[in-house]
């Protein structure tokens, strides 16, 4: 048996990075949108302007969970706890549940009263298309790192910022029908894109189910061809990988000679160790199980599709 292990002590750093200036933004962002919205009585500004806070405290929810995921291994958590990465998306994908519901219900109230009281003047364009550019750079940029840091608390945290510009491309396009005469036109916009944002926490929450349920991260024929492909290795199965797309747990099986020393075979565990985290970077550790070919998987219980 062979256990190795290998870091990224830069990630949890790049990711609280991306994370404090995406909040800074989206605080800006906020800011704008709301005050606006609620100078000129637009329902869906103020709507917008609340999501966008709600994003906020997501990229909070994310540094949190990224200092929690970021401590080394101990006693209680062998495994590490890159999982806390995992449970924050799933509280953003929460606090997108609740910026739908803040969004739709008050959409739902301006249609029920009838009172529509936007204002729509060349500011209120100029605020939304502002605000709407930022978003789109935000989301951009925090995809793009989130693949870079194969991050689940960037991806999803851009899948929030998405769902902004979501809400703010409804909003526009609601304050153009104002002015062109259909105040109602601002709470339906509103409610429209409450479904949006309902689409992107799905989303999240798919993703994060995806870690929380061990679905395996690898596919398991290119674990077996690389480490097939080490001379002295007669054959490779029971492979199992978990953990999050940062870190990724591996462990296998392999056949040698039965007559091969325990030293010479152990050597094949290290060779198998190795090649594995040259060929998928993501790979933390790796569990390496060695027996005699003559005794392939004797007393164990295949894996449903070997």
């Amino acid at each position: 048996m062979a256990i190795a292990s290998s870091s990224a002590p830069s990630h949890a750093h790049r990711v609280e990075r991306v994370l404090w200036i995406v909040f800074v933004l989206n605080l800006a962002v906020a800011a704008a949108k709301f005050f606006y919205g609620l100078a000129s009585g637009s329902a869906s500004m103020q709507a917008d302007g609340i999501h966008s806070v709600f994003d906020s405290v997501g990229n909070i929810v994310g540094l949190v969970s990224i200092a929690l995921a970021s401590r080394p291994a101990d006693k209680g958590h062998p495994y590490g706890h890159s999982k806390f990465e995992t449970y924050g998306s799933l509280v953003i994908g929460v606090l997108l549940l609740v910026a739908a519901f803040e969004v739709g219900s008050g959409a739902v109230a301006k249609l029920t009263s009838g009172d529509f009281t936007a204002q729509v003047g060349p500011a209120s364009f100029a605020v939304m298309v502002g605000t709407l550019a930022v978003n789109l750079g935000v989301t951009a940029y925090e995809r793009r790192q989130g693949r870079l840091l194969r991050s689940e608390i960037l991806a999803a945290d851009a899948a929030h910022t998405l769902s902004d510009a979501f809400v703010s491309v409804g909003v526009i396009a609601g304050l153009a029908l104002v002015a062109a005469g259909f105040p109602a036109a601002d709470p339906v916009m509103a409610l429209i894109v409450t479904a949006a944002i309902v689409v992107s926490a799905i989303g999240v929450f798919r993703a994060a189910l995806r870690t929380l349920s061990d679905e395996a991260r690898l596919p398991s024929e290119d674990v077996e061809a690389t480490v097939s492909a080490i001379p002295g290795i007669r054959g490779v199965h029971q492979v199992r990988t978990r953990g999050t797309e940062a870190e990724v747990y591996c462990d296998l099986h392999i056949l040698v000679d039965p007559a091969m020393t325990v030293r010479d075979a152990h050597a094949l565990g290290d060779a198998a160790e190795a090649a594995l985290k040259r060929r998928f970077p993501a790979v933390k550790q790796v569990l390496v199980h060695i027996e005699p070919e003559d005794d392939e998987g004797a007393d164990e219980e295949p894996i449903a599709g070997e």
